[in-house]
């Protein structure tokens, strides 16, 4: 590893891995606790991260907020 990389590199206290879960709305509280307990203990186990340190961010959105093909998820059947 090179100097520069070196000094690129974060330690361990600074890194700050920020997860966005962008989904429909509707799940229940403890679906959320389940999710995001899951996800902390996967990016601890990959990155070798504090579970302190990593946030994860969940937007909800309804059905008529999101399009795929230019179709709003509401208008599907």
């Amino acid at each position: 590893m090179s100097a520069g990389e070196k000094s690129r590199r974060l330690k361990k206290e600074e890194e700050m891995p920020v997860i966005h879960v962008h989904m429909f709305e509707g799940r229940t509280l403890d679906q959320k606790r389940k999710l995001v307990a899951a996800m902390t203990e996967a990016v601890v186990k990959s990155l070798d991260a504090k579970p302190e340190t990593v946030q994860i961010m969940l937007h909800e959105n309804s059905r008529s907020d999101v399009a795929v093909a230019g179709v709003l998820h509401s208008d599907k059947k």
